[in-house]
């Protein structure tokens, strides 16, 4: 019997009520437990195995496939108990592990399961209770219980690794908010109020953008660590599974549109398959992306090589040279047109060479030409650059080292370097960002009896991956200016959106629902 054909039958008994349970956790009663039993022992034709398997399946990945098909394989009729949302590790809703389970091919029955595991045994009595092979060394309760009636337990030979799978892409994905806190003194002193800004955050909707800058492709590498090489002192691992996102300035790119804006990216990138998946992203994030390619240069990749939740190892395959006359050139009278109907363009250089300076200067005309206004973020973290290059920006956003790099001055205070950097840069505003200490905000231009400069804290005072908190604050706080935010709201927009971007591993865009519920808060 399917377990279609089993679900149809339960459908059509009222036995004690059985169908009451069937989507609801069998408790921690004979009662309950007895008639569940009976009840499955009888659909199941005479002389049939049953093989039982149980647990959390948060989320099935390969490591639960082999499980399950070895079970299948040693019985004519699989049951899978899944825990329900009172069992200790479970992070999904019940309904939808429930719901995962049951789609599997090799499971004829799953039902919710709140009792302990060897109790239901007593009733069930199945021939074959199967459980991972990472249990074999350990006390099982299911033993003494299954020897009772002459059944088994067997341990499935699938690899142990890919039991922490589901807890790997949670690492991954799973963002933690409740570690955000926003200080509400900064808001007293710029009389900012808190209502307003998510009708800020609607207006992106409304606006235009364009992006340049270099694409680069971040991937992040999962290993298990095995231990420590005897021959020499190197640590050892071996790979789990492989991520990729998209960052540099595409990511900027993917945020404004996931932010609601219409958005236009420009880059350079190779003729490769990490050029293929940059495409292919970017065209599933909705970013209309123009990609001119150059042979000379890989499309920029970056691996980080993670193990226990820490960085290893980063290794960055890429070239430095800029891109040639005729590709800037192509670049320019493509841009010239989009420019023309665009409410904010953004510069997101991270000195790749994507950006030589000839070509930054005919952008800033055209831009000056059509009276758009621009901002610029230059990252000089493992390469050199200078954010003062650009020229006559609304906001230019280096973090501490990059603005004393751009003015060569080790000494000077945070407020001085700030001044000194907007008048050689010429630049209406700017942000230095602080990393765990958040950020300055200095604009020479505020009006009398105004503060020149304030400072930030950071928000998020637990941060699982800095990596693009810089471009998710550039791009927020920039949309915020370009939708008449003041410069002190688009800060705090700005911090808040790193604050919700560095609660995650990888570059993800964010949404403004994100945005929007942390404001609410």
């Amino acid at each position: 019997m399917s377990k279609d054909s089993l679900k149809k039958a339960a459908l059509s008994s009222d036995q004690n009520n059985v169908v009451n349970f069937y989507d609801h956790p069998v408790k921690d009663s004979p009662d309950e437990m007895m008639t569940m039993a009976a009840w499955i022992r009888e659909s199941v034709p005479e002389g049939k195995r049953i093989a039982f398997v149980s647990g959390n399946f948060n989320i099935v990945h390969p490591g639960h496939f082999r499980l399950l098909n070895f079970a299948a394989e040693c019985a004519d009729f699989l049951v899978v108990g899944v825990y329900d949302d009172s069992h200790a590790g479970t992070m999904v809703p019940e309904s939808l592990r429930l719901e995962g389970v049951r789609s599997i091919g090799c499971v004829d029955l799953a039902l919710l399961l709140s009792a302990p595991t060897e109790k239901f045994l007593t009733y069930l009595k199945p021939d074959i209770v199967v459980k991972g092979s990472e249990h074999e060394q350990h006390f099982n309760p299911e033993q003494a219980v299954v020897e009772t009636y002459g059944g088994k337990l067997l341990f499935s030979s699938g690899e142990m690794r890919f039991s922490s799978i589901d807890l790997l892409r949670g690492e991954l994905q799973e963002a933690v908010f409740y570690a955000i806190k926003k200080p509400v003194d900064y808001l007293e002193r710029h009389s900012i109020n808190v209502t307003s800004l998510p009708q800020i955050v609607k207006q992106f909707a409304e606006l235009s953008v364009i992006v340049i800058g270099d694409l680069i492709i971040d991937e992040y590498v999962t290993c298990d660590p095995l231990g420590i090489s005897r021959e020499d002192p190197t640590i050892v691992v071996t790979p789990i599974k492989r991520d990729l996102f998209l960052g540099g300035a595409g990511i900027v790119a993917a945020h404004a549109k996931s932010l609601g804006a219409t958005v236009n990216y420009f880059s350079v990138v190779g003729k490769d398959e990490t050029a293929s998946f940059a495409t292919k992203i970017l065209k599933q994030f909705e970013v209309d992306a123009t990609l001119l390619s150059d042979v000379s240069r890989p499309t920029t990749l970056k691996q980080r090589f993670r193990a226990e939740g820490k960085t290893l190892l980063r290794v960055s395959q890429l070239r430095h040279h800029h891109i040639e006359n005729e590709i800037a050139n192509k670049m320019l009278r493509q841009l010239a047109k989009a420019i023309k109907t665009a409410d904010l363009v953004v510069f997101s250089d991270f000195n790749y060479g994507c950006l030589p300076q000839h070509l930054v200067d005919d952008i800033i005309d055209v831009c000056n030409k059509h009276n758009v206004p621009m901002v610029a973020d230059s990252q000089s973290s493992s390469q050199i650059g200078d954010v003062s290059r650009f020229h006559g920006m609304k906001l230019i956003t280096p973090t501490e080292h990059e603005a004393r790099l751009a003015v060569r001055d080790q000494t000077s205070g945070l407020s001085v370097l700030a001044d000194t950097l907007s008048r050689e840069a010429r630049a209406e505003h700017v942000f230095i960002t602080l990393g765990s200490e958040g950020l300055l905000v200095h604009s020479p231009n505020s009006k009398k009896n105004q503060l020149i400069t304030d400072q930030l804290p950071a928000f998020n005072s637990v941060p699982k991956d800095v990596s693009g908190g810089g471009d998710s604050m550039l791009i927020v706080s920039s949309l915020a200016l370009a939708a008449g935010a003041t410069i002190w709201e688009s800060a705090y927009l700005g911090s808040v959106a790193a604050a919700c971007h560095v609660a995650r591993i990888g570059n993800l865009p964010l949404s403004v629902d994100e945005i929007l519920q942390e404001l609410y808060i």
